[in-house]
């Protein structure tokens, strides 16, 4: 195996490294987000709509979907580091998530109705998209326990249930909502579920509230619990057929944990960055920090705790170019747990040299923390990817 990137993906990653140096880190603090949780009052600030334009004119538009870039995952894991440097990176490249997932749904699963109506709004930053999953009242961890019910009735799909923790319901420009849910009670437990579009100003869609995340609500996109009331649908909504929800979750969710891991990885590393340079900056007890308690240990741990994190990655996005996304679960799992970890870590000994500062807004560090946090939950918790790596392990064994 080679992870020697192509000079394709050496060059956007250079292209990007710098836009997110020169451009967007300079414009952080200047765009911190204050507007708490009255979802209704949010708004994009122009400076990110000004940034859009500007990454768009400069062709970093869209890099994360192999149909426009042209790139493999592990080509397009180097860029996605990059992008993880900043919280806004990936909006200004038009590699959110939730969007950048629901886009791929569309690119492989969509009808070319459903690619005109959404897919090329959403492509062009028109639009932002949601992702209807996670219910309040079950562990949504095993996706089979989705209780949301879409029913048939003529020629229309009727669809019940509760859902939160959807990320950018709360956007201005939120209009279309991949709802998952129960079509099939009585099936196999992995042909239950379908996914429908459900544009958000259906009749019976109901924002309840935004949920803040260590007490941030993350505007303009925040994180809402939404309800689905009796909403009325056309048959034609449906991605791919009744049946092959968990199908499509399984494929959209591959890529999108390689996208997340890599940006951890960008995280760290400007995070090992803040860390290096208050450490040799900052004096006590007559000594730089950096040479003192043991610190220079913590560094070299950090960077060997990154670099394999980094390899790790870099083997499953290969592994799911190579075999795709069922064959490369275990592998795609075991970067799920190991690079929100890692991040998790080298932000705490961040924040430790730092002091007082470090949970304060004077730098990112208490942002990256929760960020870092909130990752080892989302896309599966921990415990769940944990028990899928022991599951491939024990197979190995079993088969003998």
């Amino acid at each position: 195996m080679d992870f020697e990137p192509s000079r394709e993906s050496v060059i956007l990653r250079d292209r990007v490294r710098a836009f997110v140096r020169d451009e967007i880190l300079p414009a952080e603090i200047a765009l911190a987000r204050t507007l708490g949780g009255d979802w209704t009052r949010w708004a994009v600030p122009p400076e990110v709509d000004a940034l859009k334009a500007k990454a768009r004119a400069a062709g970093l538009w869209n890099l994360f979907l192999p149909e426009v870039s042209k790139l493999a995952n592990v080509e397009y894991a180097p860029i996605a580091e990059e992008m993880g440097r900043s919280f806004l990176a990936p909006e200004i490249f038009n590699c959110n998530a939730p969007d950048a997932g629901n886009m791929e749904v569309l690119e492989k699963y969509g009808t070319e109705a459903q690619k005109v109506q959404w897919l090329t709004p959403l492509l062009a930053g028109e639009i932002r998209s949601v992702f209807c999953m996670t219910e309040p009242d079950v562990a949504s961890s095993d996706a089979t326990n989705v209780s949301a019910s879409i029913k048939e009735d003529g020629a229309s799909l009727v669809l019940n249930g509760k859902k939160w923790w959807t990320t950018g319901l709360g956007h201005p420009r939120a209009k279309i909502a991949i709802f998952m849910g129960v079509s099939d009670p009585d099936g196999h437990r992995h042909s239950r579920h379908s996914m429908v579009l459900v544009p958000l100003d259906t009749k019976g869609v109901c924002i309840k509230r935004m949920l803040s995340v260590f007490g941030d609500y993350d505007p303009p996109y925040g994180h809402g619990e939404v309800w689905f009331e009796d909403v009325r649908v056309p048959k034609e909504n449906v991605i791919a057929g009744l049946g092959r929800g968990f199908e499509i979750a399984q494929g959209r969710l591959g890529p999108g944990r390689i996208h997340h891991s890599m940006r951890a990885i960008g995280a760290a590393e400007r995070a090992l960055a803040l860390m290096i340079e208050r450490a040799i900056a900052r004096t006590a007890f007559g000594k730089p920090l950096v040479n003192l308690g043991g610190n220079r240990e913590r560094i070299a741990d950090l960077r060997i705790a990154i670099d394999q994190a980094r390899l790790l990655t870099l083997y499953a996005a290969w592994r799911l170019d190579k075999v795709g996304a069922l064959a490369a679960l275990a592998e795609i799992s075991a970067i799920k747990v190991a690079a929100p970890n890692v991040l998790q870590q080298v932000i705490d000994e961040a924040i430790q040299i730092h002091g007082g500062a470090g949970v304060s807004d004077d730098v990112p560090l208490a942002a990256m923390f929760a960020a870092a946090r909130v990752l080892r939950i989302v896309d599966g918790p921990d415990a769940v990817h944990r028990g899928l790596i022991a599951r491939a392990e024990l197979a190995k064994y079993e088969a003998r």
